[in-house]
Formats: C-alpha cells, structure tokens, sequence
C-alpha cells in the first residue's frame, strides 16, 4: 500500500514537471489587466465592464489559461494561440514580417490575436464575453519574452533549470518564477511598475508593433545568451533579469490599454 502510494506521488510530480507553461502566469495577467484597466478612457471602461463586470478586464485574464476542459480552450492549444516562437538569430526584416505574413510553424499568437480584434470590432453592439476575455490574454503574451522563444525547445520549456534547488525550466522562470520572487501581490506590483516606468508610456503607445516585436525579440535572444554563462545562481538570475520582465508588463499593460480604446472608441 505504501508503495503505492509512492508511485503515485512520483506521477504526479512527473506530470506536473513536464506540463508545459502556457502564459505569463495568474499573477503576471493580473498586473498587465491592472495597468491596462488604469489606462483605460472612462469610455473603454463602461464599454469593457459592461462585458466583462465591473473590473472583469483583471478577474478574467487569466480564464484562457484555466479553461482546459473547454472546447474553445482546446482549439486554442491546438493551434498555438498562446505563443509565436522564433528560431535563434533572426534577422530584423524576418521576425518583423511574421507581423504580417503568418509564420507557418511556431503558434499562432499573432494570428489569433488579430482575428479576434478583427471579430470584436465586427461584432459592435454584442461583443461575445469569451472573444473579449481572449484578447485580453493573448495581448499579455505577445509581450511576454518566452513566448517569442526558440522552437526547437519549445520556447524555453525543454531549457532545465534550477530555482533555488528546485527543479523548473526557462519558460516557467519568465512565466511565474521571476514575477513571484519579488513577494508582492498584484496590485501592489503593478503601482510599483507604474512609479517605476510611467515616464515612459507616451513613448510606449508610440511605438509601432514592429518596434516592440524586434524588442522583444532581441530581450528573449539575450535572455538566452546569458543561459550559456550562467553560474546558476537564483539571486544573480533575479537581481540580472527582474527590471527587463517588470518592463515589459508595463508594456503589456500600456498596449493593450492603447488596444482597447481603438476598440471601443
């Protein structure tokens, strides 16, 4: 009996090893909702509540992620909607045309993405609760560096690692690790990230598409260079990488924001 036991608590900490992550994690979609819901016109705001209730933008960012039973979730795994990885050293002019021409292999984050905006402005006096729900979620991702990583590793989930000696992999780290190591709850968080880079959000919602892809891009190619180097040491990791992740949920934040007032202008 106590064998078995044994095996099954051996499965499924197997199992839960070998899951893949799927996004930036509960906490980081509640900072980006955070941030994108204070940068909302008072428009935008009633428009999204009414869909969502109120505040909905933050208590539902991470449904995309949570429904796995169902059938819209499914076809969204199925299809990669939650990531665009690249293969490594790129060239600018490449990685700015997946923008456009839809990369065939790799996800379907950009694609997805721009046919939901395409769907929620069609539909005008009835936009569809999960539709929206999708939209704010995978706009997270797209910022998000592991979800532009490369394919070969299944953007950074078969890149082992270890997190104060436990066992985990470079996805998961931008995913989850990095965001809780800094103790904060999601609101308190996201006020930091707004003190520490809101002189930069005019520059931010300035930015073309492109401009921010190639910088995400070129943080995830960095991201893995420091890999090879690193002495494996968690602190060094954090005190090396925090502010790069803290900055592009603030630019998550502001883009999806500058997202949702065109759509509901």
């Amino acid at each position: 009996m106590k064998r078995t036991i044994l095996l099954i608590i051996a499965c499924v900490c197997a199992c839960a090893y070998s899951l893949p992550a799927l996004s930036w994690g509960q906490e980081g979609h509640r900072i980006i909702a955070k941030i994108a819901y204070d940068h909302l016109s008072k428009k935008t705001q009633k428009s999204v509540d009414a869909i969502l209730g109120n505040r909905g933008i933050i208590y539902w960012a991470n449904w995309p992620d949570e429904i796995k039973s169902d059938t819209i979730y499914k076809q969204s795994i199925k299809d990669g909607w939650h990531y665009q990885d690249f293969a490594g050293g790129m060239s600018d002019s490449l990685v700015a045309d997946a923008l456009i021409h839809y990369p065939a292999e790799g996800g379907n984050l950009f694609r997805a993405l721009d046919s939901l905006v395409l769907e929620v402005k069609g539909e005008r006096l009835k936009v569809k609760e999960h539709t929206l729900r999708f939209i704010i979620h995978l706009s997270g991702d797209r910022y998000c560096p592991m979800h532009m990583a490369h394919m070969d590793d299944k953007g950074g989930n078969a890149v082992k690692m270890k997190w104060f000696s436990n066992h985990t992999n470079l996805h998961s780290v931008w995913d989850t690790k990095l965001i809780d190591s800094q103790g904060y709850s999601y609101t308190e968080y996201a006020q930091m990230i707004e003190d520490m880079y809101g002189k930069e959000r005019k520059a931010i919602e300035a930015a073309t598409d492109e401009e921010l892809l190639l910088q995400t891009y070129h943080l995830t190619e960095a991201i893995y260079a420091y890999q090879e180097n690193w002495d494996g040491n968690t602190y060094h990791y954090i005190y090396r990488w925090h502010a790069d992740c803290e900055k592009q949920l603030y630019i998550a934040g502001i883009r999806l924001a500058k997202l949702l007032n065109s759509i509901f202008k």
